[in-house]
């Protein structure tokens, strides 16, 4: 009997495991959907198991557990055997080889404990490694590679965290009603404010911890709002933010911001002599204030979760960091392991992802996403939520989806040539509503109608 054929050839047989631990949990799995409820709240992810033909049977096992149905090895290897992988880890007999493991299915969560505890040793020793590699290669800078390391690390320990803390309803009752109180003689704590009057009044600003999608077409303008945004922040509030940018260069958002902020046509700023004796008043007048703003810009067309943590906390140490945008999700790469996965899934873990980094930086992060060509499709070009490209978690995991809409976009001739609006399509702290605005193009940029 093998069950070892989806192992690599050459194994990290040094790596921390315990192969009769990962037996009698299974085994206590397959004998008890309670030790299933309590193996899970321990091991979350199916590659905390040593034996890849172990993660193969627990991922098959939660499957149907989650779906309410009957769990037992006749089942587990008719799903097997239809995804392929029956064979491989050891067929029919090594299902019923699994129920024998665990002397009761009581123990099933210490169990699951060792398991986890190893598996939290491999991706130390698995960091370390990294970074040795990259060590010896001599082409990371010091501070890079401490970085990444302490992010890295930083993401085991969060996902060890015990969730010991009491949960009752009254543990945290005083901090509560002190909260209510500061809430009612106060007002809710004022957001990053963007700059479009209507918008900030619906949103009382970008709160710290959200996830902010702003979704459109191509050519629309979302990477322009995006950089009308991260500009107020900046340049008008004084507050520190960083654009990552996997699509343009970081001189292309320089010329967005400077034609934005100085009121200069941005054909201007791009043609040899096209800019007149007023273009550079007004751009020597707006200099200084975009020379100092408190803006990081970083142009990486291959910028994953992990790069992007470690900038932003790089940047949180210099500065108080109070805002984050990303252009556009998905370019972002993927960091999967293991066995291949679809675009669709690697867009969802790449959105939980952002959402988890909003509420470990505490600051709001903005995504910038593609729509499919759904609403193109339609006789009302509007888009809707469920136009998001590749991905329903993005929808599922945003706190505020703003979609933007131009029908000067689709029809040169329309009686809102110049309007653009911001579809807020969900708003999880507040309502939604439709807010027009003024979309200024040749100033790379989306304005108040009240200021045309």
């Amino acid at each position: 009997m093998t069950h070892d054929d989806f192992e690599p050839e050459q194994r990290e047989t040094l790596a921390p495991h315990d192969l009769p631990a990962e037996l009698a949990t299974l085994s206590s799995m397959l004998l008890s959907r309670d030790a299933i409820a309590d193996v899970t709240e321990i091991i979350k992810n199916p590659a905390d198991f040593f034996r890849p033909a172990h993660q193969t049977v627990f991922a098959a096992i939660v499957s149907r557990y989650l779906l309410d149905e009957p769990v037992d090895p006749i089942v587990l290897a008719d799903d097997l055997a239809k995804t392929g992988d029956l064979t491989r880890i050891g067929g029919v007999p090594y299902l019923h080889h699994l129920v024998q493991q665990a002397p009761s299915a009581a123990h099933g969560e210490y169990y699951a404990g060792i398991v986890r505890e190893k598996a939290v040793l491999r991706n130390l020793q698995s960091a370390c490694t990294r970074t040795l590699h990259v060590i010896a290669d001599g082409t990371a800078e010091t501070g890079e590679l401490l970085d990444d390391l302490r992010a890295e690390v930083d993401g085991i320990v969060d996902d060890t965290a015990s969730g010991d803390e009491d949960t009752l309803i009254g543990s945290d009752g005083e901090d509560f009603l002190e909260h209510l109180e500061h809430l009612q003689k106060n007002g809710p704590a004022r957001g990053v404010k963007t700059g479009f009057t209507d918008f900030d009044t619906l949103t009382n600003g970008l709160q710290p911890g959200q996830l902010i999608v702003i979704a459109a077409r191509p050519a629309i303008g979302k990477s322009t709002l995006g950089t009308d945004i991260v500009r107020h922040a900046t340049i008008v509030e004084g507050l520190p933010a960083v654009f990552f940018s996997l699509e343009m260069s970081r001189t292309e958002l320089k010329m967005k911001i400077a034609s934005a902020q100085a009121r200069v046509a941005l054909h201007h700023l791009q043609s040899q002599n096209g800019m007149t004796d007023d273009d550079w008043t007004r751009l020597a007048k707006a200099w200084p204030m975009i020379n100092q703003a408190p803006l990081d810009i970083v142009d990486d067309a291959g910028l994953t979760l992990t790069k992007i943590r470690s900038h932003c906390r790089r940047i949180k140490r210099k500065r108080d960091l109070r805002l984050v945008v990303i252009d556009y999700l998905q370019l972002m790469e993927g960091e999967m392991s293991g066995r291949s996965e679809n675009r669709q899934q690697e867009v969802a873990k790449i959105s939980r992802s952002l959402k988890k980094l909003a509420a470990e930086l505490h600051v709001p992060v903005i995504a910038m996403s593609q729509l499919n060509r759904g609403a193109e499709q339609r006789t009302d070009k509007k888009p809707l939520l469920s136009d998001l490209r590749e991905s329903g978690a993005i929808e599922q995991d945003a706190n505020m989806v703003i979609l933007l809409h131009r029908e000067d976009a689709y029809d040169r001739e329309s009686p809102r040539a110049g309007e653009a609006d911001f579809i807020v399509a969900k708003n999880r702290g507040g309502p939604t509503a439709t807010i027009t605005t003024a979309f200024q193009g040749h100033y790379s940029r989306f304005v108040d109608m009240a200021q045309t």
